[in-house]
């Protein structure tokens, strides 16, 4: 949730949490397995009796708030700057055709 930069807030006050989370899509189809299993994760915090987890709407998520880490292990391409012919490099990095694919 961190590395993804999901999480907007988290606070704990008198044995009570409050998470607020940042979904990386409104259209997202984990947003309410998510917001059961951090407040799983949070309920199982020593001293949290009540938790309470919330989507934060009036904030968009974007790529910048992946950490380092995530933004590495995410990094599915290399950086543009180091693709001297994009169209070679697709090439190359696409699957060969199955006989099935041919006779289309």
């Amino acid at each position: 949730m961190v590395d993804m930069g999901l999480l907007h807030r988290a606070e704990i006050h008198d044995g009570h949490a409050r998470v607020e989370l940042v979904l990386t899509s409104g259209w997202c189809p984990f947003a309410a397995s998510v917001l059961t299993d951090v407040e799983t994760a949070v309920l199982s915090i020593p001293g949290v009796d009540t938790a309470r987890v919330e989507l934060v709407w009036d904030e968009v998520w974007t790529p910048a708030r992946l950490s380092d880490s995530a933004r590495t292990t995410l990094r599915f391409l290399p950086d543009p700057s180091e693709v001297r012919d994009p169209a070679a490099y697709v090439a190359a990095a696409r699957p060969s055709p199955t006989t099935t694919e041919e006779l289309s």
